[in-house]
């Protein structure tokens, strides 16, 4: 059977050809009473910047770069989230601590060997973030000494058996950012050194 439609012009793209992007909104401006999911990254509406952790390490930052952010997720091939990494992990010094212990070279380290696996990333609950306002965001992020945090809600996963009790399943929400939300007030917010963990501020979003 004969093709019946007529091939389109093809064309040389040519030197100096941009990229289209997807047109996003600029945040909106808030204030410290406003709610804080008007400053949550909502992963239910924005594609997560994420990378493997077998990645180089020189290709996380590039690529952290390129998505103009300063957090990455790791994830596995499953996309189970094996951890997180930062800009600072990257070009501060914990980078520069592996490469004197393992005895490697910069360009050789990968993305896990620099990255805050899974089991020692803190977050908070979306269900906190909820009642929270932009604020009391701002002060847990200051006080913890911290640029982001994860926010976390949890999925039920069925059971092979109707008699097994169902099990949670944590799923990384959203994210905060201190520069985004310093942003959108409109002023420079930086983090303090009152606390390191989020242990010693418990309670802070239950006030």
């Amino acid at each position: 059977m004969p093709w019946e439609y007529r091939p389109l012009p093809i064309h040389e793209l040519g030197a100096g050809a941009g990229v289209r992007r997807p047109m996003q909104p600029a945040p909106a401006r808030v204030t410290e009473d406003s709610p804080a999911l008007e400053v949550m990254t909502d992963l239910c509406r924005a594609t997560p910047a994420t990378i493997r952790p077998q990645a180089p390490l020189f290709a996380a930052n590039q690529f952290m770069i390129t998505r103009g952010v300063r957090l990455l997720l790791v994830v596995d091939d499953r996309e189970n989230v094996a951890g997180v990494i930062t800009a600072t992990d990257i070009l501060g010094q914990r980078a520069m601590r592996v490469t004197i212990d393992r005895g490697l070279r910069r360009d050789e380290l990968t993305v896990a060997d620099v990255m805050t696996p899974s089991e020692q990333v803190e977050f908070i609950l979306f269900s906190d973030v909820e009642r929270a306002r932009v604020g009391r965001i701002v002060e847990t992020l200051r006080r913890a000494g911290r640029q982001h945090v994860l926010v976390v809600d949890y999925d039920t996963v069925p059971t092979e058996s109707p008699i097994e009790p169902t099990v949670q399943r944590a799923m990384v929400r959203g994210i905060f950012s201190l520069t985004q939300i310093g942003r959108q007030l409109g002023i420079a917010v930086q983090p303090g050194e009152i606390a390191r963990t989020f242990a010693e501020i418990e309670g802070v979003l239950g006030h």
